[in-house]
């Protein structure tokens, strides 16, 4: 049986489109059951519904008792995840993070803030980082990181086009190492 995965999204949706891709080429041997999105408008939705999948506006806990995924995956979902939710899947949400934690997380550290903090402190390196869901923010255990270097003349969107690029590569083969192991 292919593993079902519920998607959070807040934004655009391209880690959700890189675990969509993912799955089409056959690195991510899962099924998307549902997209839990945090609002109407946002570029996901769009995505969820070219592929046919089931949206759910600021309602998981009605996705997830209808659609009953194996995995909860976090893809640039701003919202905090309730404890219930957290104590329902307990190491089985994940999410990805725009930076090298510890450093540069927690609440209001997304987006453009972390890749703003990271060239404001002079950091040589940044990246990404999947870790497991906890009920505080990006604490929770970290499953991998990729690194991209800092330049010199970097703004904050080169630095997070090419943090970007690592997590649309990471993401999804963590995803299929938690579903499959290995």
């Amino acid at each position: 049986m292919i593993p079902r995965i519920a998607v959070f999204a807040s934004g655009s949706g391209s880690n959700f489109q890189a675990i969509l891709d993912a799955i089409a080429s056959g690195r991510l041997q899962a099924s998307v059951c549902a997209l839990i999105a945090s609002k109407q408008g946002i570029g996901a939705i769009q995505k969820a519904e070219a592929n046919h999948i089931p949206v759910f506006i600021n309602d998981a806990d009605r996705a997830l008792e209808s659609t009953h995924p194996d995995l909860l995956v976090l893809a640039g979902y701003l919202k905090p995840i309730p404890s219930h939710i957290i104590d329902r899947f307990p190491d089985q949400i994940l999410n990805i993070h725009p930076a090298l934690l510890p450093k540069f997380g927690g609440k209001g550290m997304y987006g453009r803030h972390v890749h703003e903090a990271v060239i404001a402190a002079g950091e040589s390196e940044s990246g990404c980082t999947v870790h497991v869901v906890t009920e505080h923010y990006d604490e929770g255990p970290i499953l991998a990181q990729a690194r991209v270097p800092v330049l010199k003349d970097d703004t904050i969107d080169t630095l997070a086009t090419r943090v970007l690029a690592q997590e649309h590569h990471l993401f999804p083969l963590i995803i299929q190492q938690v579903l499959h192991g290995g």
